[in-house]
């Protein structure tokens, strides 16, 4: 079916095409691929999570770092292939490369049959009915916000991710999020807590606060201590069982927020703080503050506070400046402050970001010989950390039949955030997806762990429909 046969087609409530998703990225993109599924449901358009019956495909596309770009072309051009072959209809492209590079996708690659920006989730059904063929999106940054209002379908189970704001005004010169996403600016309060209560009704029973500097949030409404007095809203105005946030930003961090983790045991004890380096030299070059004697001091402050508390920090290796002294600088800041998790990426020059000018320097070769070192180092601190929680007893969350083998279920503790950290495998004891159980832990590996259910401390609440992503249309 062409644009021209699409237009033809009657928007009634009984449209027999169905819509599947591949989203790709970060979380808050994912938000915004829930977002434009709940539009397609409220427009009567059918949704589906089985890539064999989609007519239409959506590519949420990625476009921060050179790789997540990659991806995304490689997944539209999979979805091109399957067009060609009959077994799509209709391509549509959304997400950051949609928002920045429309222009250039069009001329590259015609096949695309409709772009949405990320001001424009609502037009979704217009362009799934073929209604945007010559639309092109606003290539300047991001302004809209989207609020409780706007329908949503969960591609997660047991868990959901909150937006609490959009954009970001920080000048890191590896990053060009703020020229895609434009500038930083918060939710109202109520309106969060709103989306809140939405979510726990659907059954939702971990919420996980995220934004590009979810730590600034509230600063431009002027709300003091604004993610605090977020998080103190909403433990005292939902019953969720677990809240968590993402993204701290090291200066904008209201170290206040540890004694209300260690007060509230709804406030799960985490922080997932991405440091990216810990040379000062390096830093100044990212356009970033702190050292690593700052960022000592602020981590021996969190668990001094919050005795166990859980911290997830990212680096990035081979930056320009990055020689070998800053290099073993970082090494050395890894192994003395030793995180529970970790994750490394080498570092990806764009010429879209502020610091391009800074060029290249450091050959690929380099930095993945950087990055294999601070994993490895990190995988034996994770190993012995690991190794302590054995024989524990401790409070989990189940997510259902692990994937690669359905005889294991797959959990997640508190300290695991979903996505981004390791799993529980539970291979004794069974407990319906969104439980929440007691698991006494049975085995340590470097990442995962494995353990046993203890007992149901809480079977999971009736839940809205969810549909998973497509990983593919293959």
């Amino acid at each position: 079916m062409n644009g021209a046969d699409a237009k033809k087609q009657p928007h009634d409530r009984k449209s027999t095409v169905k819509v599947g998703m591949i989203s790709l990225g970060c979380a808050k993109n994912l938000v915004d691929g829930e977002v434009m599924l709940g539009h397609l449901e409220a427009g009567g358009i059918r949704v589906t999570s089985d890539a064999g019956e989609a007519d239409v495909v959506v590519v949420n596309t990625c476009g921060f770092v050179t790789d997540a770009k990659a991806e995304s072309i490689d997944s539209i051009l999979e979805v091109v292939e399957a067009k060609k072959a009959g077994r799509v209809r209709r391509l549509v492209v959304s997400g950051c490369m949609a928002q920045a590079y429309a222009e250039e996708l069009k001329k590259e690659i015609p096949e695309i049959d409709a772009f949405i920006g990320l001001d424009e989730l609502e037009s979704i059904a217009s362009a799934v009915r073929g209604e945007l063929e010559d639309h092109v999106p606003d290539q300047h940054g991001a302004v809209r916000l989207y609020d409780h209002a706007n329908p949503r379908l969960l591609s997660t189970a047991g868990y959901a991710y909150l937006k609490v704001a959009e954009g970001c005004g920080n000048p890191c010169a590896f990053c060009h999020i703020p020229a895609m996403r434009g500038d930083f600016r918060s939710r109202r309060l109520g309106d969060l807590v709103a989306e809140a209560k939405r979510l726990e009704a659907a059954g939702v029973r971990e919420l996980v606060l995220i934004a590009q500097d979810t730590t600034r949030y509230g600063e431009d409404l002027g709300i003091g201590h604004g993610l605090r007095t977020l998080v103190s809203a909403l433990l005292d105005e939902t019953e969720l069982p677990w809240i968590r946030f993402l993204y701290a930003y090291p200066a904008t961090l209201d170290e206040g927020l540890f004694e209300l983790m260690a007060a509230n045991d709804r406030f799960v004890s985490y922080l997932d703080i991405p440091l990216q380096h810990a040379s000062r030299r390096v830093l100044k070059a990212m356009k970033r503050g702190g050292n690593a004697g700052s960022y000592a001091d602020l981590i021996a402050r969190a668990r001094a506070v919050v005795p166990g508390i859980a911290l997830r920090t990212t680096f990035i290796v081979g930056f320009p400046g990055e020689e070998d002294a800053e290099f073993e600088e970082l090494m050395d800041f890894v192994e003395a402050t030793r995180f529970d998790h970790l994750g490394v990426f080498s570092y990806s020059w764009q010429e879209e970001n502020p610091g391009s000018e800074l060029g290249d320097p450091v050959p690929d070769e380099i930095k993945a010989e950087r990055r294999a070192r601070v994993l490895e180092l990190q995988q034996s601190v994770s190993m012995e950390k690991n190794r302590t929680l054995v024989g524990r007893t401790l409070p989990a969350m189940v997510v259902g039949p692990l994937a690669e083998m359905e005889l294991l279920t797959e959990g997640r503790l508190m300290r695991q955030a979903p996505e981004i950290d390791g799993r529980l495998l539970i291979n004794d004891g069974a407990a319906q997806p969104g439980s929440l159980i007691e698991a006494e832990i049975t085995e340590a590996h470097p990442y995962d762990l494995v353990g046993r259910v203890v007992r149901v401390v809480r079977e999971p609440a009736t839940r809205s429909r969810m549909l998973p992503v497509l990983g593919s249309v293959r």
